[in-house]
């Protein structure tokens, strides 16, 4: 006989799928069924309420669907953690007044584009957009079209979405379910990590250095059941990571023995950042490719382009439909005429970024600190314990972001943002951050 203590009071309706897993929800909400504590086994849990084993096997597939439990292999069906409200990008410091930020990730004003003039002419004239219109505004899909097709991009279906996480989030909910495993950048970007777990997925944590992802640590990631995989083409937050061409060949090849795997490609820095691109794409049946323009237009302007197999993409544009509908015309118009001027500008604003991260990155060496920053707008410096350092640094005047907000398992470090340093104090930061790494002792032993 099973115990009958906790499904006996909440499994009101016996008869159904639906009766028995609202049932079981209702005694995970009310924190009688904790994280990690198994459901019967189903044929017995079936001779128990009375039903045939496939009613009970179709409320356990719903619960999976919603992400209320998860399959563990051997250890049978348990219940998942509940998600919980704290989000990595809340793993912070207090930056005060005094202190120069170097911990925010953002880009610097200075470097972006007036919007002025582009919304101005974005909304001058334009006929006003209504419902049943086409959801992606004909000039930005033509430049970005346009974009993909000259860097060697895979031909696709080319949509618009209000950013990168956007993107992200409706391919996955469309190609995967709670509870799914999924390949991610060790240390990544943190706004993808905390999607992930709201949307009931499990990262599988991949290692990076500076050309991207390790391919072993990928094949072993897909080879463990991993149903998606997403990488940064260049300037990988926290890392700075870049895929050159052999590390692209050597990925292409992991993906290719894979095709059931959903690969999606984030190059947010396409527009401010000199290192060549490289698509993994090729090498894939089921993906996506996303260029954001928050970080080269403003993080204000909510866009992103995509481009994707037919079937991917049409899961986002439905969800899409259903959800904000489209992407403001007047912001898709702004950004197709910034986009298409950028020629010029773009390089001039990447060799900015490139030789602000550079002067720091020669000034460690100066002291002789490990440090990473191949692209983008960060340094990665590994450190033994990260509070600490955090801590002095801002003694010091600096407020950095801590490595435990980008992290899974692997190794601490700090990420220092150097999209606004001044190239003049990067000697006296890494002077600080050597001191801030190697503290003096506070005492003599006896």
């Amino acid at each position: 006989m099973l115990d009958e203590s906790w499904w006996a009071a909440y499994i009101t309706d016996r008869r159904s799928a639906t009766g028995i897993a609202a049932g079981v929800e209702r005694a995970v909400n009310a924190g009688v069924l904790t994280a990690g504590r198994a459901l019967p086994p189903i044929r017995a849990f079936a001779g128990e309420l009375g039903v045939n084993p496939n009613t009970v096997s179709a409320a356990y597939q719903t619960l999976r669907r919603r992400g209320v439990v998860e399959t563990a292999g051997r250890r049978g069906t348990r219940v998942r953690p509940r998600l919980g409200s704290a989000l990595r990008e809340d793993i912070a410091v207090a930056v005060p007044e005094s202190a120069r930020d170097l911990s925010s990730g953002n880009p610097d004003p200075k470097l972006l584009p007036a919007l002025g003039g582009p919304l101005g002419d974005a909304v001058r004239g334009a006929e006003p957009v209504l419902y049943g219109q086409p959801a992606d505004d004909g000039e930005l899909h033509r430049v970005a079209t346009e974009s993909f097709r000259v860097d060697g991009v895979p031909d696709g279906t080319v949509a618009v979405a209000g950013g990168t996480l956007d993107a992200v989030e409706k391919a996955l909910l469309t190609r995967l379910r709670p509870g799914d495993r999924v390949a991610v950048e060790d240390p990544g970007w943190h706004a993808l990590l905390d999607l992930l777990g709201l949307l009931g997925l499990e990262p599988h944590g991949v290692s990076v250095d500076d050309e991207g992802p390790l391919p072993d640590e990928l094949a072993g990631a897909l080879g463990a059941g991993a149903r998606a995989a997403v990488v940064t083409s260049r300037a990988q937050n926290p890392f700075g990571s870049a895929l050159g061409g052999q590390r692209a060949e050597a990925l292409r090849g992991v993906l290719a023995a894979h095709p059931e795997v959903l690969l999606v490609e984030d190059d947010h820095g396409f527009a401010f950042t000199s290192a060549p691109f490289h698509s993994l794409a090729p090498a894939a049946r089921d993906w996506m490719l996303v260029r954001s323009a928050s970080k080269s237009l403003g993080p204000d302007l909510r866009i992103a382009a995509l481009v994707g197999d037919s079937e991917t993409v049409a899961g986002v544009r439905t969800r899409q439909r259903v959800t904000h509908g489209w992407v403001p015309h007047v912001l898709q118009r702004a950004a197709a005429r910034l986009w298409r001027e950028a020629g010029e500008w773009s390089r001039q604003v990447a060799a900015s970024y490139d030789g602000r991260r550079q002067t720091l990155l020669d000034a460690l060496t100066g002291y002789a600190v490990p440090a990473y920053g191949r692209s983008g707008l960060n340094v990665w410096v590994p450190v033994s314990e990260e509070t600490g350092v955090v801590s002095r640094l801002q003694e010091r005047g600096w407020a950095v972001a801590p490595g435990a907000r980008f992290r899974l398992a692997s190794q601490p470090g700090i990420r220092i943002t150097t999209a606004s340093l001044d190239p003049a104090v990067a000697p006296s930061l890494a002077s600080d951050v050597a001191a801030a790494l190697r503290p003096e002792p506070t005492g003599r032993g006896t």
